[in-house]
């Protein structure tokens, strides 16, 4: 087999290399939150915006970066009526996918404040680590239906790496370096998302069912689960 075969897989990798640079070196949450949303825009197909939103000193949520003037203002909209797809994402701990921002009747505040801005997409990804919410990333499109499943997996799994390094990232504000155990605990995490990407695209799983093989392989070989996860990676990456 080659990795052609499975090219969410392949996308999933991608984005854990680009990452990779952020998570050994040192970098301030600003820095760390630009790179994110230029990845987010670039990998997601269809976005012609992107932005993070994380929860500011006062206690109010806010935008720390954006591709365009748009997206701010997209974003200023939910955190002024206090409602749209992002803050769902971020309260609700999942991905939030809009179809059409204009007949979506979840949000009709915002839907409303949101036409002069021409934007019909977006989807929503919340940045999750152990039990901490620290705010989402989205993308935004001009376009109805600019988003599919494979989109929410991409940026599902691009905001679950960065919400790892945004919660240790190294900085001169907190002024300590990535532990080696964090860096472990980073390419395990990348180990078993990949390897949850592989199974999905090769047996049509869907994802709690590809994790619960994932885990089942583990406990029948007597395994960890990023050790398993690295078994199901190295045979992909085999060439046949």
């Amino acid at each position: 087999m080659s990795r052609i075969e499975y090219p969410l897989a392949a996308e999933l990798a991608e984005l854990a290399a680009r990452m990779s640079p952020l998570m050994l070196s040192e970098q301030s949450v600003a820095g760390t939150v630009e790179v994110l949303t230029s990845i987010a825009l670039e990998t997601i197909g269809g976005a012609t915006g992107a932005g993070v939103s994380l929860m500011a000193s006062d206690g109010l949520r806010t935008s720390k970066a954006a591709t365009s003037a748009v997206v701010l203002a997209a974003d200023d909209l939910q955190y002024r009526l206090g409602q749209g797809p992002c803050l769902t994402s971020w309260t609700e701990r999942r991905v939030v996918r809009v179809d059409d921002i204009d007949y979506d009747p979840r949000w009709p505040q915002w839907s409303e404040a949101l036409q002069p801005l021409n934007l019909l997409s977006s989807l929503s990804a919340p940045l999750v680590v152990a039990e901490r919410v620290l705010g989402a990333v989205k993308v935004y499109s001009p376009q109805r239906a600019a988003f599919d499943e494979r989109s929410e997996r991409l940026l599902e799994g691009l905001a679950g790496t960065a919400a790892l390094l945004l919660a240790n990232v190294a900085s001169p504000e907190n002024g300590h370096e990535l532990s080696d155990s964090l860096r472990q605990a980073l390419r395990a995490r990348d180990q078993v998302q990949l390897a949850k990407g592989i199974l999905m695209q090769r047996d049509g799983l869907s994802q709690d069912d590809a994790f619960q093989l994932l885990v089942g392989l583990a406990k029948s070989g007597g395994l960890q689960l990023h050790e398993a996860a690295s078994q199901i990676t190295n045979t992909v990456a085999r060439p046949s």
